[in-house]
């Protein structure tokens, strides 16, 4: 059994417990997911107040409905389509307040920095420069294809899970990985940003974006 395999059955088997009444079982499915919907929140958002409370609102939403949950797909691709759903209409409603979704302190934008540059504070200075247009060219994508990015390049999902959080074909995914790996790399040409790195990118991003070298991060939630 593969570790994916392994995953998906201890799942399963918390599932079964939450609905046959376990106090703990569904505890321990929020212990297991929380950590990874918050970053795709804070992902979507850039807001890590908006972040923590879509976290909340999922897992909230997730045990009233969990006597809808069926098992056709995993829980986790529930979870996170839930979690996407609530991101974006949070991010709509800041469009709506002409609040735009990258701020000077913006959290993704810091904890990326804060990773890469390991104390060096003129390396610290030159990734805050190209991570923000980054992050700027990355807001600026639709938003389903921002969010196949973020699922695909940032959470690691294979290109079926993101289809299935999506509900969209695999085919479709590629095309959106494609196209913003184009775009991508065509906002980062035009900012004619050095994208050298001191160490190798990750290797989702560089593939994705062609070196441009923006971090997998593993974000930790407020407690």
């Amino acid at each position: 059994m593969t570790h994916a395999q392994r995953e998906a059955a201890t799942a399963a088997l918390l599932v079964a417990g939450a609905k046959g009444g376990d106090p703990h079982a569904f505890d321990a499915l929020v212990r297991r997911y929380r950590a990874r919907i918050f970053a795709l929140a804070l992902h979507l958002s850039g807001s890590e107040s908006d972040a923590d409370d879509i976290t909340q609102d999922v897992f909230l939403r997730a045990f009233h409905s969990l006597g809808q949950f069926e098992g056709k797909s995993e829980f986790f691709t529930w979870v996170y389509r839930l979690a996407v759903n609530r991101a974006l209409d949070a991010r709509r409603a800041r469009v709506r307040r002409s609040e735009s979704s990258f701020e000077q302190d913006d959290p993704r934008l810091e904890r990326a920095v804060q990773v890469d540059s390991r104390g060096d504070p003129r390396l610290a200075a030159e990734l805050r420069q190209t991570y923000a247009h980054l992050l700027r060219a990355l807001d600026a994508l639709p938003p389903d294809m921002c969010t196949t990015v973020v699922l695909v390049a940032l959470q690691g999902l294979s290109n079926a899970e993101a289809a299935v959080v999506q509900r969209c074909s695999r085919g479709t995914i590629a095309w959106r990985l494609h196209e913003a790996r184009s775009r991508l790399e065509a906002a980062m040409a035009s900012g004619r940003l050095a994208t050298r790195r001191s160490r190798a990118p990750s290797s989702h991003l560089e593939s994705l974006l062609a070196g441009a070298g923006f971090p997998v991060l593993s974000f930790a939630c407020p407690e």
